[in-house]
């Protein structure tokens, strides 16, 4: 058996962007939707919507999806934890949750596009699905509300500056397709149709764009209801799961870097010429064919790794036999994914 030791040269650490399909149907499209019976009027169902790809009620091994959640900024829209303490309540706590994760104080507001509000919905995908991040160009959401119909897509595409905020990559919900608005900047009346955060899995929907039914630059509204009175039990989680329900299409891919090492094994003319396979060499160390002793030919089929104590690590074997003598030289490119 021949060793070579590895030179610095011949180690190179890299990386892939990995996409794959989000939804634990591994298509990219999800296009049923289901919720938990126990969930909506349960405690949970004040602050979110679970949302299943099959009926959770009758399939037991089904697994959360993403999340539906509404957030204001003084309580609207649920009712309030004490009727001493205004302001108070789970859409408050919803809204103070995400304007931490995304604007990093509790003093900011949201905007979307260039429009302010201090109300939401939001959709967070579970934690299993996306991986590293969701993968910018390939958020494709249809929603359906009575005769009004929106097609919404991140920005990736028509951005050219990229912009980040607490939560990372920030890019803005408009009226389009994979990654481009239709037309103009694909705003609505009220603003862009929220913000896509895929590095923490998140897109956050201007509530005041899906209230709207106006032609703006781009978009229309989707004349959804959603209710903000303080200290009222509204139903806004439920609003945007029904338009997800009866628009019937989420397609969105999950990204992940996977970091790999290239090994590249560089055998010179005058290296690995001669085997110890006994088909080659006698017991006694001679070869066994005379005309192999100045012109020896050998095949290379296996390379493997070692430590300096001589242990073996990992094993990479050759689609094929490679032909080697004093003549040829060869540079084989081992790839390590970690």
């Amino acid at each position: 058996m021949s060793f070579k030791r590895f030179e610095a040269e011949d180690l190179v650490i890299s990386s892939d962007v990995v996409a794959a399909p989000l939804w634990s149907t591994n298509t990219p499209t999800l296009t049923t939707f289901y919720t938990s019976s126990t969930q909506p009027g349960g405690t949970s169902g004040q602050y979110y919507y679970n949302v299943y790809a099959e009926d959770v009620n009758t399939v037991g091994t089904a697994t959360v999806q993403f999340a539906v959640a509404f957030g204001h900024k003084t309580g609207g829209g649920s009712l309030q934890y004490n009727s001493a303490v205004t302001e108070k309540s789970p859409t408050s706590t919803i809204y103070g949750q995400y304007r931490s994760l995304v604007l990093g104080d509790e003093e900011s507001n949201f905007v979307f596009g260039d429009v302010s509000s201090s109300y939401f919905h939001v959709i967070s995908v579970d934690r299993d699905r996306f991986k590293e991040s969701l993968l910018p160009g390939t958020f494709n959401l249809e929603l359906t509300n009575g005769s009004h119909t929106l097609h919404l897509t991140d920005n990736s595409a028509d951005q050219t500056t990229q912009i980040y905020n607490d939560a990372g990559r920030v890019y803005q919900i408009v009226s389009g397709s994979n990654g481009a608005a239709y037309t103009g900047n694909g705003y609505s009346t009220s603003g862009s149709y929220g913000l896509f955060l895929p590095d923490v899995g998140t897109l956050i929907f201007n509530s005041l764009a899906l209230e709207q039914t106006g032609v703006g630059s781009g978009g229309t509204g989707l004349g959804m209801t959603v209710t903000t009175t303080a200290n009222t039990a509204g139903l806004n989680n439920r609003y945007l799961y029904n338009a997800i329900v009866a628009g019937g299409s989420f397609q969105l891919n999950s990204q992940e870097t996977v970091p790999s090492q290239y090994v590249f094994t560089r055998i010179r003319n005058g290296e690995f010429n001669y085997s110890t396979n006994p088909s080659f060499i006698t017991g006694s160390g001679d070869v066994r064919i005379s005309n192999m002793i100045n012109a020896p030919q050998t095949y290379i089929t296996t390379v493997g790794m070692y430590n300096d104590n001589n242990e073996l690590l990992a094993v990479a074997k050759l689609s094929r036999p490679l032909l080697k003598d004093f003549t040829k030289e060869a540079l084989v490119r081992i790839k390590l994914d970690f």
